[in-house]
């Protein structure tokens, strides 16, 4: 059969061979998360900066706690922080406890909150109410963040997130075809060049072309036969969701269109939103 073809062919393949499966493998070593993250400095009242101070992040709805130690330079990091609101808690021996409630983060947010812990004992506490609000320094990705507030006051045809995706800066609807799946093209891209994420967890399907979804090169996700993608999630478990658009982290880049991250609602410890007993299809949690 090596007859048939130039010499040297069957080098060509194999190292053609070897980039597709380097790329694969590219591609599945990519960490991509949908949690958020939270970075400061902790310094006394001369600005001087605290080694060793605690600092807490406690979950309003699950009271679920992440904790970190600041280090030489009084900085601390809390990291994998599940959407949602949480409760601050800075604490160091010799100093007043500093407690920050009502913290919003949203997903994948990298937040920068700085602390200054008054001189007292532990035993006494101060609550910071208001303040600046708080800065993304950790990403320089352009995205538009949509929560579950804003989809619930929008009139969206066929219950589907769909057609707030449409509305993002850089969007443009294109029609469906043999070799382009896609439902929409971000910045020029491709339309089959989109990555979906939900949870964490991709919901992108392969490409017809097996070389091309093998090298992670291409992958669609196909609309429900009413266009839009409640098969993904449904407006009832949508918890918000960020599309990213363009000069996103690295661990985004298995393809170079939109990052569409979905977070679902997960259930509380406590009561329910709308105080009923039973089961609450809102909040997903069951009550005694």
């Amino acid at each position: 059969m090596t007859g048939f073809f130039p010499r040297g062919y069957e080098t060509v393949q194999r190292a053609f061979l070897a980039v597709v499966y380097l790329f694969s493998f590219a591609g599945m070593l990519c960490a991509q998360s949908t949690n958020a993250s939270l970075a400061g400095r902790v310094t006394d009242p001369s600005k001087a900066r605290i080694a060793g101070a605690k600092a807490i992040a406690i979950n309003a709805g699950t009271n679920i706690s992440n904790e970190a130690t600041t280090n030489a330079a009084g900085e601390y990091y809390l990291r994998s922080l599940v959407p949602g609101t949480y409760r601050i808690e800075v604490e160091k021996t010799g100093f007043r406890k500093l407690i920050k409630p009502d913290v919003i983060l949203h997903v994948q947010d990298a937040l920068n909150l700085d602390f200054e812990l008054p001189a007292g004992t532990a035993s006494e506490s101060v609550t910071v109410e208001g303040g600046a609000p708080l800065l993304n320094t950790e990403s320089a990705s352009v995205s538009t963040l949509v929560d579950n507030q804003f989809v619930e006051n929008m009139p969206l045809n066929g219950r589907s997130f769909s057609a707030l995706i449409n509305l993002t800066p850089g969007v443009v609807l294109v029609p469906t075809n043999f070799f382009e799946e896609g439902q929409f093209s971000v910045n020029g891209q491709r339309p089959d060049a989109n990555y979906f994420m939900v949870d964490g967890v991709s919901a992108n399907l392969a490409h017809r072309f097996p070389v091309l979804a093998r090298a992670g090169l291409a992958s669609f996700q196909p609309p429900t036969p009413y266009g839009g993608f409640s098969n993904l999630a449904s407006l009832d478990a949508l918890q918000e969701f960020r599309i990213q658009t363009s000069t996103f982290a690295p661990e985004f880049g298995r393809t170079p269109g939109a990052q569409i991250s979905v977070v679902t609602k997960s259930g509380t410890s406590g009561r329910c939103c709308n105080r009923r007993r039973g089961w609450c299809y809102r909040c997903l949690v069951v009550e005694g």
